[in-house]
Formats: C-alpha cells, sequence, structure tokens
C-alpha cells in the first residue's frame, strides 16, 4: 500500500512536469500557452515551433507516460496499481500544480502509459492514430479514434480488468480534454497537422 501510493504520488508529479513549455522557452524564449491554441502539448507546439521542438516535447510526454509504470514494476506492484500510475501521469499532464493546473490534453502521455501496461494493444492504437492522421490530417481526430478503438482492442484482446479500466479512464480524459477541438471539426475550422500558426 505504501509503495502505491508512493508510485501515484510520483507519477502525477511527473505526468506534471510540462515538457513542451520547456522546450519553448529554452529554444525560443516564448511562454507556449500564449501562442497558438494555449496548449502545452505537441501539437501546438509543432504549429509554432516547428518538428524539432515537437520532437522534443513528444519524447518527454510519451516517456513520463512510460517511467512510472516502469518504476511501479521494478517495485513489484500489481497491475491495478500499475493502471492507477498511469491514470495519474495523465492526470497530472492534464492538469499540472506547477503551472496553475493548465496542462495538455494526455495524448502522447497517455500512449506512454499505455504502452508500458499493455504494449501489444498501445501498439494497436497507435496504428489507428497514425492512418486517420495520415487521411485526415486532424490531430485531434486521429487521438479521439484512436483512443476509442482502444475500447476494442482490450476486448478482442481479452485484456485484464486493469488495463480495460484504465482504457476506458483515459478515453474519457481525453475526449474531456478535446472538446474545444470536437466543437472546431464539426464546424470545419480545426486546424490540420502542419499548419502553423508563427509567433
Amino acid at each position: 500500500m505504501i509503495y502505491g501510493l508512493f508510485l501515484i504520488i510520483v507519477a502525477y508529479l511527473l505526468g506534471a512536469i510540462p515538457f513542451g513549455l520547456m522546450v519553448a522557452r529554452l529554444q525560443k524564449g516564448i511562454d507556449i500557452r500564449e501562442h497558438g491554441s494555449g496548449n502545452i502539448g505537441t501539437s501546438n507546439v509543432l504549429r509554432t515551433l516547428g518538428k524539432r521542438a515537437a520532437l522534443l516535447t513528444l519524447a518527454g510526454d510519451i516517456l513520463k507516460g512510460y517511467l512510472p509504470i516502469l518504476l511501479g514494476r521494478l517495485l513489484g506492484l500489481s497491475e491495478v496499481w500499475l493502471a492507477a500510475a498511469g491514470i495519474a501521469t495523465i492526470i497530472g499532464h492534464d492538469w499540472p500544480a506547477y503551472i496553475g493546473f493548465r496542462g495538455g490534453k494526455g495524448v502522447a502521455t497517455g500512449f506512454g502509459a499505455a504502452l508500458a501496461l499493455m504494449p501489444n494493444i498501445a501498439s494497436l492504437g497507435l496504428v489507428i492514430y497514425l492512418l486517420v492522421a495520415a487521411i485526415t490530417r486532424y490531430t485531434s481526430l486521429a487521438a479521439l479514434v484512436s483512443s476509442a478503438s482502444l475500447l476494442l482492442w482490450v476486448h478482442v484482446l481479452k485484456a485484464s480488468r486493469p488495463q480495460v479500466l484504465f482504457s476506458v479512464i483515459c478515453g474519457v480524459l481525453i475526449y474531456l480534454r478535446h472538446r474545444e477541438n470536437i466543437e472546431r471539426l464539426v464546424n470545419g475550422t480545426e486546424r490540420k497537422i502542419g499548419q502553423r500558426v508563427g509567433i
């Protein structure tokens, strides 16, 4: 129990590290929250600062989802605690205490956690993401479809209950954080991948 609670706290604190904000400040000396969509995630960094900054942000956000579950495995914790740590990391990314609880949308961090918790299902979700992104050029739509697809894959592959619970909560969080994107997709005003906004 003590190790489990420790892992949850570490997962949230690690998830709350705003890599997009840090990369933007180091590379251009700007606050990424004041540019583009105002989000600290990879998509806004890509539109505002380009591929190099976006790749650094993506790597950081994936790692902070992956590492807490790796730590939990090293501590010998059950899959229930691992799934809870994955959710705590996403919550940390979405509502980071370090920067006033205004964070990202949890896609890359959620993928990192899913990759550590259930690599086969995460890989299938990634394939769906890449296909939808390539066809539509909407990263938000790709995130929504791929996160929803996890519910199919956990059923088809007969995933464990903690994996199913993680997939459901992860999907709910991603949809909640994409409410404005959903509205823009419906209205036809959502920005596409590669559409620069400038500084």
